[in-house]
């Protein structure tokens, strides 16, 4: 008896052996088969690198340096590293797998890293998280990581602003996830950014990589580089004006846009308010991100006038040379607009109507073009209309639609007050009478890079005719008045300090009061002071326009309100750096008042 029950346990004990064999095999095996796969599976990921954003000139603006950050969680591994060797004894020993770690990365990184003394009291400290060592190659770190799996490495590739504030308001800048947060930054990610490939491999127990094991490897395409039609000289040095404008005009704020006369690429954008995309979230204020350049619109003010006289000239309603008996106030609608001066009934000339910015002598050319064809004017300017730049948060401006003007709209719009614009808007304008009548969208990218170096160049855009070429001419003949003197005073334009000697100038003045918020009414103390024109005007190659923001003084600080010396500071430096000859007729003397 007693040996059959000892036969009975052996026979129950195989049966048992025999059970568990066949659920590992049938039923657990699949399952334990995947979870040893995962625990020696790992996937590594290779970043894309962002492309770079140059000037005109390929003058890097924006690029990104690759890099990698060593990190470590001792605490953490430390206890890993113990609790395998104790299970395990042919384990790593904990305190030598330290040694070899800090080894390893000291003499891969060499002077560029810290010392293995460091290295080792960091692996060894009691945190919870430390970086071992920034800046790193990343084929250097790819080693490191796939030989000593304990220590991870997380992309750093900081993005780089060599020129700090310049164009930073245009070009934006990058979050703390290397995509874009602001500007072109932003609108333009994923061009920029490009796809991060990945390829898996296998480790073994001790946390090597086994050979051989590296597969689905699917390349990184890095992203696209963007050349923009920004001049990085002129840029800077328009931002340095703009600023020095702000300060010496005691405005609230500036901005300035350049044009290129002919292609409507924006040459300098500039704002006084900036910030320097390097130093990080932490160091910017929000009111300094915007672009008020694009996004915040004014009422324009005299600048306009242009409007009236583009369609006075265009349609045959006048000449330069006709002389109008302009009283000091005109009654239109039952509103009552006057001059900015006292005076009695003039013998203005056309061109003197706008070289002395008469409202009353503007109202009485914009009744002759008609409300209808004056508003077919102001759309064939671009206003009311986003220009499509290629830059985010870009305002259209506000222009009253046709069937909702009231008796006094047209008393007002003529003049640049009941509509507003932005400093690129305004200066699009200009660039349409000094392309010979022809508007082209102003753009911002001038091409896209592949990671190749092939070259796409951005398309043109369609332009607008505003007005023939006879009567662009015509105008910019006129318009040179504005910048006129006359010791005597009678044949002198409102800005003359745009003249440039030797250059023939071309421009407008304009000053628009501001709302008052107290009463809701025009206040008649705070004004948007505007200029916009052209350099030189009768070979144009620049167009130029900016906005100061209720200033005390004039932009060069002396007396009055005037944006023009900014226009004279800019156009200057332009054509000299440029080497562009002086005008070859010189500028005729005009008649703004007929005796």
């Amino acid at each position: 008896m007693r040996l059959g029950a000892g036969r009975i346990a052996m026979f129950g004990a195989l049966a048992v052996v025999a059970i568990q064999l066949l659920w590992v095999q049938s039923i657990s095996a699949p399952g334990l088969s995947a979870q040893a796969a995962s625990q020696r599976t790992a996937h590594w990921v290779d970043e894309a690198m962002r492309g770079p954003i140059t000037d005109r000139n390929g003058k890097a603006l924006a690029f990104t340096v690759t890099a990698k950050e060593l990190h470590f969680q001792p605490i953490k591994v430390r206890k890993d590293l113990a609790e395998a060797k104790a299970e395990d004894d042919s384990a790593p020993d904990p305190e030598q797998r330290l040694r070899d770690i800090a080894a390893t990365i000291h003499d891969k990184l060499g002077d560029k890293g810290p010392s293995e003394k460091k290295l080792l009291e960091l692996l060894n400290s009691d945190e919870q998280f430390v970086y071992l060592a920034r800046n790193v190659d990343p084929r250097i770190a790819a080693e490191i990581v796939v030989e000593f799996s304990e220590v991870g490495a997380d992309s750093q590739n900081p993005r780089e602003y060599p020129g700090g504030s310049l164009a930073a308001n245009v070009i934006g800048a990058t979050g703390w996830d290397g995509h874009g947060q602001i500007g072109l930054e932003s609108s333009l990610d994923s061009v920029l950014a490009g796809t991060d490939g990945s390829h898996t491999y296998d480790r073994g127990a001790d946390g090597a990589v086994i050979p051989g094991s590296w597969r689905d490897r699917v390349p990184a395409v890095n992203g696209y580089g963007v050349e923009l039609t920004l001049d990085s000289d002129l840029q800077y040095y328009v931002q340095q004006q703009v600023q020095q404008a702000k300060d010496m005009s005691g405005a609230k704020s500036a901005s300035a846009v350049v044009l290129d006369a002919k292609t409507g690429q924006v040459l300098a954008m500039a704002n006084d308010s900036t910030f320097n995309p390097s130093l990080g979230p932490e160091h910017w204020k929000p009111e300094d991100l915007d672009n008020p350049s694009i996004t915040k619109p004014f009422e324009p003010g005299s600048v306009n006038k242009i409007v009236t006289a583009a369609a006075a000239i265009e349609y045959g309603l006048t000449n330069p040379d006709e002389v109008h008996q302009v009283p000091g106030q005109i009654h239109m609608a039952g509103v009552t607009v006057g001059d900015a001066w006292d005076h009695g009934v003039a013998p203005y000339t056309t061109t003197g109507i706008f070289g002395k910015s008469s409202n009353v002598g503007t109202l009485m050319l914009a009744q002759r073009v008609g409300e209808d064809r004056f508003a077919d004017m102001l759309t064939r300017f671009g206003l009311g209309q986003r220009a499509g730049v290629g830059l985010p948060g870009e305002s259209p401006g506000l222009l009253p639609a046709r069937d909702q003007w009231s008796g006094g709209t047209f008393a007002n719009l003529p003049i640049g007050q009941g509509l507003s614009m932005t400093t690129l808007q305004m200066t699009g304008m200009y660039q349409a009478i000094a392309n010979d009548g022809l508007r082209i969208p102003p753009r911002i990218l001038r091409a896209k890079i592949a990671p190749d170096g092939t070259r796409t160049e951005e398309p043109t855009p369609e332009g607008v005719r505003v007005v023939s070429p006879q009567t662009a001419q015509t105008l910019r003949t006129m318009f040179q008045a504005v910048v006129q003197r006359d010791p005597m005073g009678v044949q002198m334009g409102t800005g003359v300090p745009a003249a440039i000697e030797g250059y023939q100038i071309a421009g407008k003045t304009g000053t628009a009061q501001k709302v008052d918020p107290a009463c809701g009414c025009y206040s008649t103390s705070s004004y948007w002071i505007t200029f916009a024109g052209m350099a030189p005007a009768d070979d144009p190659r620049y167009v130029i326009g900016m906005m100061l923001d209720a200033p005390v003084r004039s932009a060069d600080g002396s007396g009055g309100q005037s944006a023009a010396p900014l226009f004279h500071n800019i156009a200057s430096w332009a054509l000299q750096r440029d080497r562009i000859p002086p005008s070859t007729e010189p500028t005729r003397r005009f008649v703004l008042q007929a005796s």
